[in-house]
């Protein structure tokens, strides 16, 4: 399955398995949008996908508001 070009939105993104699969689709082409509830983390994250050339957006979210 194809993933370059494709937009992946994942929640959680800031670290560990959420970190690491962000990082994983966009070295493979994937924009990703990450989202967390701490937005300092978030950033920092989204700064090593975008010095590594990938595309990638962030939002504090959470989840348990709708």
């Amino acid at each position: 399955m194809a993933i370059e070009g494709k937009v992946v939105a994942i929640n959680g993104a800031s670290s560990g398995i959420g970190a690491a699969t962000a990082k994983l689709l966009a070295d493979r082409g994937a924009k990703v949008v990450r989202g967390k509830r701490g937005e300092e983390r978030l950033r920092a994250a989204a700064t090593q996908i975008e010095r590594s050339g990938g595309e990638v957006a962030f939002r504090p979210t959470d989840v348990t508001k709708e």
